[in-house]
């Protein structure tokens, strides 16, 4: 038996709590492992920071749509914030405009919100990590979490989707601190993170039933305390996520107008987002070192409760979206609904890395990941993009339409935009329709159709193309992939009276210029 395997980590226990039941191959004690401590703890530290770094590089990216969607709902002021938020997120827009009152309404200051939020969550979860498996696992778990395809966006969106991901993580950290602590105020503040969860995004209260069940096989053998701090911990969940009861309602309600295209996902959508592609190798390499120099111990067990919270935290939630997806019309499978997930994932991976015996393969492994995500972000030229944009299509038709004063047909870009009225006149440019409006300026005439060729386009398009012709007048037309086909339609309107060019198509925007054929 080799030295190392005589030797055991010393664990300090944190804030009184006992021991950790799962700790005795984490790490090792005696001089030479304080020795390595040395060595590692610095770069662990470094991997996150590094795995961190990659968040930055798109921060002063344009804003792509539901950003515009963010800025629009605090662009008229504090008191008008509760009406503009529509169905999503009522805390959010609160947030934003307290922020941006510091920040600036630049793209990186309405984005320095998420980016604080998600380093929250980094936070919360390296502590929950460090509660059930030691600090060494906790900073790999965090580096897992940072390095995610779908954290990396989040951390950087002017969404509520990193403050979804910060309520989750501090949810799951005040959980792992209640397993040795009868205190009522504790279960409160678990309770009161848990029923922020879903005021963020509906979508992501789909974890609390797990964080429930955790609850209750953790204080299964104590059941009177059990009944006390369940009862509080639900009591102010309830209180505090009533108010978003009647917006879930409206949208089941009217749930075909917050519909996205619909698509299939396939095992293999599932399976990136538990392990994305580079992380499948690096683990399976790990892995098999392990297995072959026998430091993989599949023998000591684990409390229940702990494996049900890392293993079921993710992968419930993500079940559940693509279950829905797969079975009904409803896409709910999008990627930035899936970070709901991703804490429990970095849980997951924790845990199972938990069972390798060699200090070096674990630092090993966090390295070799965060290397890779780091290559792949700071070489790709697309890493500055923060998806599409309107900004470019928008310059383009400012610069194009402001010598004449020309107007502009505007596809609005929200499938909510297919059920109701277009706004007329200047409220277009203010409307939660066409929000890219509201961050970047057109000084010229707006006239907005729907998402999709459908009555209502052909109804307001047909009497505008009208209307100009017999003006002879020049305009020019916008659109994204969903609106090709409106396009393609008033080309088709137009031909007799327009010569038709595309003047580019920026970001999959397409602008079209409609020019009187006798000009």
């Amino acid at each position: 038996m080799s030295s190392e395997q005589n030797r055991v980590e010393e664990l300090r226990p944190s804030s009184g709590l006992a021991e950790p039941a799962v700790e005795t191959h984490v790490a090792l004690v005696g001089a030479p492992a304080s020795t390595q401590s040395r060595i590692l703890y610095p770069v662990y530290a470094v991997a996150l920071a590094a795995s961190i770094s990659v968040w930055f590089l798109a921060l002063r990216a344009p804003l792509w749509l539901d950003e515009t969607s963010s800025f629009w709902q605090i662009n008229a002021g504090f008191w008008n914030i509760l009406p503009r938020r529509g169905l999503v997120s009522a805390a959010y827009p609160y947030i934003l405009w307290l922020f941006t009152r510091i920040t600036g309404t630049s793209e990186a200051g309405i984005r320095i919100p998420s980016l604080v939020a998600m380093a929250g969550a980094v936070y919360f979860l390296f502590l929950a990590a460090k509660e059930l498996f030691g600090r060494e696992i906790a900073f790999i778990t965090a580096a897992v979490f940072c390095v995610h395809p779908l954290v990396i966006f989040s951390s950087i969106d002017a969404r509520p989707y990193a403050f979804g991901a910060l309520a989750i993580t501090a949810s799951i950290f005040l959980l792992v601190r209640l397993r040795n602590s009868d205190s009522m105020w504790l279960a409160a503040g678990f309770g009161l993170c848990a029923g922020l969860i879903p005021h963020f995004h509906l979508l992501f209260g789909t974890v609390l039933p797990i964080l429930a069940l955790s609850l209750i096989l953790m204080k299964a053998l104590d059941p009177r305390v059990l009944r006390r701090q369940l009862g509080v911990a639900a009591a102010v969940c309830i209180a505090i996520s009533a108010p978003v009861i009647g917006d879930f309602l409206a949208i089941f309600h009217g749930r075909q107008m917050y519909v996205f295209e619909k698509s299939t996902p396939g095992v293999a959508d599932l399976m990136w987002t538990v392990a994305p592609g580079w992380f499948v190798y690096v683990f399976a390499g790990v892995v098999l070192i392990a297995a072959a120099a026998r430091r993989f111990d599949l023998r000591e067990r684990m409390e229940v409760w702990r494996v049900v919270l890392c293993a079921t935290a993710g992968l419930v939630p993500l079940l559940i979206l693509y279950a829905v997806t797969v079975e009904t019309p409803t896409n709910v499978f999008v990627e930035r609904y899936r970070l709901v997930a991703i804490p429990g994932i970095a849980l997951a991976w924790g845990m199972i890395l938990s069972r390798v015996e060699s200090r070096w393969l674990r630092v090993t492994f966090c390295v070799a990941v965060v290397a890779a995500t780091c290559y792949q972000y700071y070489s790709s030229p697309f890493s500055n993009r923060h998806k599409y944009t309107w900004k470019y299509a928008l310059e383009l038709a400012q610069k194009n339409a402001s010598a004449d004063d020309a107007p502009v047909l505007m596809c609005s870009d929200f499938p909510s935009a297919d059920y109701f009225p277009m706004p007329q006149g200047e409220a277009v440019k203010d409307s939660a329709m066409f929000t890219p409006l509201a961050y970047y300026k057109l000084s010229v005439p707006v006239v907005g159709l729907p998402r999709a060729l459908n009555a209502e386009a052909k109804r307001v398009g047909s009497a505008f193309v009208l209307n100009a012709a017999e003006r002879k007048q020049r305009f020019l037309a916008l659109g994204w992939e969903p609106s090709y086909d409106t396009l393609h339609w008033l080309g088709d309107v137009g031909a007799q009276a327009y010569e038709v060019r595309v003047l580019g198509q920026p970001d999959g925007v397409v602008v079209l210029e409609f020019t009187p054929r006798n000009l």
